[in-house]
């Protein structure tokens, strides 16, 4: 298989981490990162000091590379992602993808016409206790889904030009697509302005998926605790996702209710609780960036559509768009209509 040729624009936060994925994957050739910070760049040098940096992402498009990932501001999203895709490159862009679904849309047209890839690092989705997750789901043990709850809390990181429904919501609205394998119906959010007038750190989001199911989204900069948290509950048991357990990050609960047959009284109206065992399938383990970034090589490669590839983007883009204006005018209810996009069906994977 041909190596592919990778630079990485922005090198702050995440940045770090997938440069370290690009450099040890045998599949890839970590050529160059770019980064306006001097001092980013220092460090970098110093885990890789056979790569080019540059504090102008645009000497990039000289050095023969395949392929980009975007790992700058989410406002910087589009603008650097376009003018990659407009200088041939494919593309791997950190979430959200864009700040409006315009700019999404925009950014599929152009690697559509220039037959490149573009996928978005929807982390989860390569999780392994999540792909888990999905597979119990999918086989019925779980029976009919009555509902699913995800929690996203911790202390910050506050962002000036963000609010926490953007700098959070993505990661757990790209969950919840990913497990229903459905597109939700409508949107209402509420949420608070706590310590910044115009900066929600608070957010509560509501979806209703086909076949009446709800799911429910708590994202908060402003919580002790750090939680990262899926609950899914279904008419035969319960599972729940906790990202923050380092190995037992699955639990099947055999718990659950019946309800009586016939009543026709107070004193008949006698629920049967079920309490059963809690299994903990034993769920190998392995880096998700690891994966992710091994996925967008593979795509590369072979000419494959990515898992998480723009349209996911866009769906995620326009969900957490409906939820922010919902949020900023008393929690409206939004409903979808996807169809007029010509999106592909979401993956069953």
């Amino acid at each position: 298989m041909k190596t592919v040729k990778v630079g990485i624009i922005g090198y702050g936060y995440w940045g770090p981490n997938l440069a370290r994925n690009f450099f040890d994957l045998p599949s890839a050739e970590l050529v160059a990162i770019a980064d306006l910070r001097e001092d980013r760049l220092s460090r970098a040098r110093s885990f890789f000091p056979e790569i080019r940096t540059t504090t102008d992402y645009n000497e990039l498009f000289a050095m023969d590379l395949d392929a980009v990932v975007v790992s700058v501001p989410p406002g910087l999203h589009y603008p650097v992602a376009k003018k990659c895709l407009q200088n041939g490159l494919h593309v791997l862009i950190e979430k959200p993808m864009t700040q409006n679904s315009e700019q999404a849309e925009e950014l599929i047209q152009l690697a559509e016409a220039r037959n490149l890839t573009l996928m978005v690092g929807h982390t989860f989705m390569y999780n392994s206790a999540v792909i888990a997750l999905k597979k119990f789901i999918d086989s019925g043990e779980l029976g009919d889904i009555y509902y699913l709850d995800a929690a996203r809390l911790n202390l910050g990181l506050f962002q000036r030009e963000s609010n926490v429904l953007w700098d959070l919501a993505p990661h757990d609205v790209s969950i919840l697509l990913y497990l229903l394998g459905q597109d939700p119906v409508s949107v209402s959010a509420y949420g608070t302005s706590c310590v910044f007038d115009t900066i929600f750190d608070v957010a509560y989001v509501n979806l209703m998926f086909p076949n009446q199911i709800p799911a429910h989204i708590h994202v908060s900069w402003l919580d002790p605790c750090k939680v990262r948290r899926i609950t899914v509950v279904g008419s035969k048991k319960m599972i729940v996702f906790n990202d923050m357990e380092n190995e037992q990050k699955l639990k099947i609960y055999d718990k659950g209710v019946d309800a009586p047959e016939y009543t026709d009284g107070y004193g008949e109206f006698h629920c049967n609780y079920r309490s059963g065992d809690i299994l903990i399938p034993n769920v190998r383990m392995t880096e998700p960036l690891r994966q992710e970034c091994q996925h967008f090589l593979d795509s590369v490669s072979n000419k494959t559509r990515p898992d998480s590839d723009g349209y996911n983007g866009l769906r995620v883009v326009r969900i957490i768009e409906a939820a922010e204006y919902s949020l900023k005018n008393s929690s409206s209810k939004e409903t979808f209509a996807w169809e007029p996009l010509n999106m592909p069906a979401l993956r069953q994977m």
